[in-house]
């Protein structure tokens, strides 16, 4: 990076801070974090919000026809690709303030910093919200990105639907977020992409590690399994007569557990959505449907998961007398992001005198998308005890500020000061 850069040039560390805050008020949750899922009201009034901030910062804002958001910042050069910086606003159900937003204010405040010492650089750069990266309401996760890289098609994903049956391109038409720019457009247009995010795990916080300078991304898969047993009392109908698909899942889930440890200490897998038909006290279950997460960051122990996890759930179904339904509704190969792009990350971290650290991120991300088409890397800064997907997410001001000022020394090695 040019020397005039500055070696200790930091972001405005109270007016991300601020930033992160009040787009909190937006979409509050129950216990202190956030219900802000995507293509809800809330979801649109994050966008406006964010939109308002980009506008004033004096970046042109392009939106496409699947809702991802792209505010520029222009180079010098007309002809040089732009820098892409961002992640995502939208929140699990039961979601922290720092998942996915912390990416996205942070690019912006690169470009407000930038701003505010006049600083040029050669490349734009790019602030970007991806459209559900969560994949909560709209399954799979990282959906948009998906599209956006020519991972789905975009029929595909606007025929998702949610538990009330509502279409992802009816919410997006609703809240008024379709975009005219084709989805994919800026594809070939990019000179690379980063993205910084709380880890979402553990490791930074128990090394005591201030930067995650992030190598690679675990393989991700998602099989939704359904078992149609029989529902009838739980007092009067007698054990050996009974079809009880939850416990059949129960099995299967034993299976999941016995699995993931064999492939110790990367491999990880569990169920975290399970739906139970009828749901009631004195029933037993006679439909269950739950979906098993699988990760990896080796393709060769993901297939063998899968394969494992199929075998088991038939065997398992069969000697129970009951059916058995399998679908794979999500997944992604491991990543390994770009060498160059990871170097500009741990050398900003060593330039800013922050500890520092490899790391395989655990969680999918939407640079694991746009990996494909242009050089990518991920920055991580620490999270309180590991905890995301949950209200009680927390980080400090200081790791948000270093994640912050690390993607900011990056940016500018790669978008190219000018003197």
């Amino acid at each position: 990076m040019a020397a005039s850069a500055g070696q200790n040039l930091r972001i405005d560390a109270d007016r991300l801070w601020d930033s992160l805050m009040e787009m909190a008020k937006i979409g509050p949750g129950v216990a202190g974090g956030n219900n802000r899922q995507t293509l809800t009201d809330a979801d649109a009034e994050g966008r406006a919000l964010f939109k308002s901030w980009c506008d004033a910062a004096g970046c042109t804002m392009g939106v496409d026809k699947i809702g991802n958001m792209f505010a520029t910042r222009p180079g010098t050069d007309p002809d040089a690709l732009p820098v892409y910086v961002g992640s995502h606003l939208d929140t699990q159900p039961t979601g922290g303030k720092y998942d996915g937003v912390l990416g996205v204010l942070s690019g912006l405040e690169v470009i407000r910093t930038l701003n505010d010492l006049d600083i040029k650089t050669k490349h734009p750069i790019v602030a970007t919200n991806w459209t559900n990266e969560e994949g909560t309401r709209f399954a799979p996760a990282m959906l948009a990105s998906g599209v956006f890289a020519g991972v789905h098609t975009q029929d595909w994903a606007e025929d998702k639907t949610d538990a009330e049956g509502k279409r992802f391109g009816d919410e997006l038409d609703r809240i008024g977020w379709r975009g005219d720019e084709d989805v994919g457009a800026r594809r070939e247009k990019m000179h690379a992409f980063f993205e910084l995010h709380i880890e979402q795990g553990p490791i930074l916080e128990a090394e005591g590690k201030d930067i995650g300078v992030v190598t690679h991304g675990q393989g991700l898969s998602w099989t939704q399994i359904t078992i149609h047993g029989k529902d009838s009392h739980t007092g009067s109908t007698p054990m050996p007569m009974r079809k009880n698909a939850g416990l059949a899942m129960a099995r299967i889930l034993l299976e999941v557990e016995e699995i993931a440890l064999s492939h110790a200490p990367h491999a990880v897998g569990a169920a975290g959505h399970i739906d139970v038909y009828p749901n009631s006290r004195n029933v037993i279950p006679g439909k269950v449907v739950f979906t098993v997460d699988l990760r990896s960051p080796t393709l060769s122990v993901i297939e063998d998961m899968e394969a494992r996890l199929e075998k088991s759930a038939r065997r398992i179904c069969d000697d129970m007398g009951m059916e058995v339904e399998l679908e794979k509704v999500g997944g992604f190969d491991p990543v390994t992001f770009d060498e160059g792009c990871v170097t500009a990350v741990r050398n900003a971290a060593e330039r800013l005198g922050y500890s520092h650290m490899d790391i395989i991120s655990g969680a999918g991300h939407d640079a694991c998308w746009i990996n494909r088409v242009t050089p990518t890397a991920m920055i991580m800064c620490p999270c309180v005890d590991g905890l995301s997907h949950n209200e009680a997410e927390d980080i400090t001001r200081e790791w948000a500020q270093a994640g912050a000022d690390v993607l900011l020394h990056a940016v500018l090695e790669t978008a190219e000061v000018v003197e």
